[in-house]
């Protein structure tokens, strides 16, 4: 069989195919509509058949006196006045007489025993055991197809009357399925008959438009049947020069090939490694063509413009620019005026501080003043970034420089600390006499002694290398333990504590207990920051940096305290460096360590009498973060080129 005569019938059996498909929901829907219309009125009659019983009960009844003790008597009671209520007996045959779907009415009492039916031979006999109707309400299509299009069926549709909270009488209403049937079959048939053409339609149409659409095909068919079948008769000497022929297409065509998909494994490592170089950048680049559409847009240059819009390429510069915000008007301005911007410093409306460029690209002729411009070169630098990153380097350094110091410091003085304290123990052995006047001043030395010892250790704990225990887990857990263990403390201290965790989890690559000790010292520093009490937040959540080469969690500590003054806030992660006469100035120094170790960072944002605020980052691992966020390979470099 041929390609196209496949491609055809392929196209025109999944046309066929749907509209079969929507048509038999179309007609499923149909029949469901016929058998809640059904419901409805049926049990709208059984509903005035219940009514007309009520006041025949009232007009029988009445003045009528019953022993309760005797069920027996009120049966027959109710029977006879059920039975010789003309009204009543009026309706039900009435309604059995002219309803299209009513097969037949009985009203029965509590023990199912029947009253009175539109067929006297049912009255004083058991009920006949039929489903009831909300099978059919609840079936599924097919199941509801066979039931009404099936072996012929009685459902009730029952109403009951109640006396004092107890059934008394109950009303059924049989509905036939070959009633139903009959009723609806007309409405049925026509909608068969327009499925049956929609769906003759559909696969008319399909042929033909597939046929239509795939008619380039066949004639490249034909050419290639041509150069590469016996099809058409050639003498012997045409014959030789036709198959080389053929052989050099089919060459030429391998060659073609081979090339495309050279020239494809080409651009796709190169649009590879432009991704990953461009992801990795911290300054933003944007690219502009002579006409001033954007043809290259890193990820960072969205994050200083605050682009959000999912595709930027192929806009217009004066679309990118927002002449709304400061960095946007200024490089909107300069773009507009052909005027190129060096190393010009902008100050956002947050008080960022960026440095931009504009530079456009021209060939020779312009620099005579003619000729036209091939593009331009935005970069957009943010200063804070560099200056932070500094800042960090140079506490590394005086971190690596001080735990050189303390190393030594720790080790000089441990020994002749435990040289005096062997020395003061043999003195208070000598001096014996529990009074002795100087036995106090020598209990002041010991514990001043064993004070330093602490401090002195502290210094060693500090410079000693860490064994760090790495394992993957969640961090919901351990931020939760240290709340449950931090929770008291702060219930003493009049600190209300406001926590807000993740949905999902935030696997870590963390040593455990050393991350509750630095996340300790952070939240133990904010509840002592208000003395009065106040509320701190701990927020834990996930970061989304513009760089895709990886993710971080983000713990967030805030308190409500007086803030930290600008002079001293680059000093509180310095070892020894506090502002509280009880404080060692060492836990901040080490959170600061532990981040370090677990390549985490540590920022504090603070503002006068407006509280503090931690944010401690904690890299993500990366097989999680694989897991949630890997994506297709897409890049809009591919729709610039394509645009």
């Amino acid at each position: 069989m041929r390609l196209k005569t496949k491609l055809v019938l392929a196209i025109t059996f999944l046309v066929f195919l749907i509209s079969g498909v929507l048509s038999l929901v179309y007609v499923t829907q149909l029949l469901h509509a016929a058998v809640q219309q059904t419901y409805d009125t049926n049990r709208m009659v059984a509903n005035q058949v219940r009514f007309a019983l009520m006041r025949a009960f009232e007009a029988g009844l009445k003045d009528r006196q019953v022993d309760p003790n005797n069920p027996s008597e009120l049966r027959n009671l109710t029977a006879e006045a059920v039975r010789s209520d003309a009204p009543l007996q009026a309706f039900i045959d009435s309604v059995n007489r002219y309803s299209l779907t009513v097969y037949d009415i009985n009203i029965a009492d509590s023990q199912a025993s029947t009253l009175l039916s539109t067929n006297p031979e049912n009255e004083d006999k058991p009920l006949p055991p039929r489903p009831n109707y909300s099978q059919l309400l609840n079936a599924r299509p097919i199941e509801l197809m066979q039931t009404v299009f099936g072996q012929p069926r009685v459902f009730d549709v029952v109403v009951p009357l109640e006396r004092n909270g107890q059934p008394f009488v109950s009303v059924h209403v049989g509905v036939r399925t070959t009633l139903l049937r009959a009723v609806y079959a007309p409405w049925l048939g026509e909608a068969f008959t327009l499925m049956g053409f929609a769906l003759g339609t559909a696969l008319v149409a399909a042929f033909l438009l597939s046929n239509l659409a795939l008619r380039p095909m066949e004639q490249i068919s034909k050419q290639l049947d041509y150069w590469t079948s016996a099809g058409t008769p050639v003498t012997e000497e045409e014959e030789a020069p036709a198959q080389e022929l053929a052989t050099r297409v089919s060459h030429k065509i391998e060659r073609i090939g081979q090339r495309m998909r050279n020239v494809e494994e080409v651009f796709s490592a190169l649009k590879e490694n432009l991704d990953q170089i461009l992801g990795n950048l911290q300054d933003g680049i944007l690219l502009f063509s002579g006409d001033g559409q954007a043809v290259l847009v890193s990820e960072s240059a969205r994050r200083f413009l605050h682009v959000q819009k999912e595709s930027v390429l192929g806009l217009h510069a004066v679309e990118i620019f927002d002449s709304s915000t400061v960095l946007g008007l200024a490089l909107g301005e300069a773009f507009q005026a052909g005027v190129s911007v060096t190393l010009e410093e902008i100050r956002t409306e947050m008080g960022r501080r960026i440095q931009a460029s504009l530079h456009f690209i021209r060939d020779e002729k312009t620099s005579q003043g003619t000729g036209q411009g091939l593009g331009a070169l935005v970069t957009l630098h943010d200063l804070e970034s560099v200056e932070r990153i500094e800042s960090e380097l140079e506490l590394s350094r005086r971190m690596a420089a001080i735990g050189r110091l303390t190393s030594g410091v720790g080790h000089e003085v441990k020994n002749p600390i435990n040289a005096i304290v062997v020395h003061l123990e043999l003195l208070k052995t000598k001096l014996g006499d529990a009074n002795a006047p100087g036995l106090r001043h020598l209990e002041v030395i010991d514990a001043e002694i064993h004070r330093l010892d602490r401090v002195v250790q502290m210094l060693v704990d500090f410079s000693r290398p860490v064994d760090l225990k790495l394992r993957e887990q969640d961090l919901r857990p351990v931020i939760g333990d240290i709340l449950a263990l931090a929770a008291e403390e702060l219930s003493t201290r009049n600190v209300t504590l406001i926590s807000r965790m993740p949905g999902m989890p935030l696997v870590a690559n963390v040593d455990a207990d050393l991350l509750k000790q630095a996340v300790l010292n952070v939240i133990q520093n904010g509840a002592q920051a208000m003395p009065d009490g106040g509320q701190l937040d701990v927020v834990l959540e996930e970061e989304f940096p513009s760089s895709p080469g990886g993710k971080f969690a983000v713990l967030r500590i805030a308190d409500e305290g007086p803030g930290i003054p600008e002079e001293i806030k680059e000093k509180i992660f310095d070892l020894y460096f506090t502002t509280r006469n009880e404080g060692s100035g060492i836990g901040l120094a080490m959170t600061y360590r532990i981040l370090q170790l677990h390549h985490g960072s540590i920022e504090v944002q603070s503002r006068p009498d407006r509280g503090t605020e931690f944010l401690l980052r904690i890299p993500l691992a990366a097989a999680d973060w694989g897991r949630r966020h890997l994506q297709p390979v897409s890049t809009e470099i591919e729709k610039g080129l394509a645009g």
